[in-house]
């Protein structure tokens, strides 16, 4: 089995999300490949609230080099796909590539994880109808219209499909994408 991870965002990704995943999976042992639009330097934003406003706040965040162009990605060359949040799920939602990609992670049985907004390109790509999920609170009416049941929980595991609300959900988030990597693991050497 690879030990490949695929983490998908473009510019405007949350930077923490993004680079946390990153440190995460090498820490495990994983090998993490950033994916993008197209292969260059990523300009990342921070996002997170402050008080006095009534939604999340941007600052620039630690940029990053993407490995591969979404295009050239092929999802049985990874054991799972980590979408982070930010804005890049708002446009990425509307690449048909990136929507064919989520769909052959899918239609392969691997771990499918997302946190905050990322959870946009499973309700684009279809992933979500019958599903339990959460994600950043702005986006529960499109996993409702997806068919999704969204949930107020820090970290929601639904099978193969895993979603966290924010990086401040990571603790529970990550403890679930590992438990599902492991079984992918043993099942792979049993």
């Amino acid at each position: 089995m690879t030990r490949k991870i695929l983490l998908l965002t473009g510019d405007g990704g949350d930077s923490f999300e993004t680079l946390y995943g990153y440190q995460r999976f090498l820490e495990a042992r994983w090998e993490p490949v950033i994916a993008a639009p197209s292969r260059r330097r990523l300009n990342l934003l921070l996002h997170d609230r402050e008080p006095g406003w009534s939604t999340y706040i941007e600052r620039p965040g630690l940029g990053l080099d993407a490995d591969v162009a979404i295009t050239a990605v092929a999802a049985k060359e990874f054991a799972a796909l980590l979408i982070p949040g930010g804005r890049a799920p708002e446009y990425l939602r509307n690449d048909a590539s990136v929507l064919s990609l989520l769909r052959e992670f899918a239609k392969q049985d691997k771990c499918i994880c997302a946190v905050g907004h990322g959870v946009q390109l499973l309700t684009a790509a279809g992933l979500t109808n019958g599903r339990t999920l959460t994600g950043h609170e702005h986006v529960q009416i499109e996993v409702e219209r997806g068919g999704g049941k969204y949930v107020y929980k820090p970290a929601v595991r639904d099978g193969n499909l895993i979603t966290a609300q924010t990086w401040r959900s990571h603790p529970e988030f990550y403890r679930e994408i590992f438990a599902c990597l492991g079984e992918k693991v043993r099942a792979a050497e049993s």
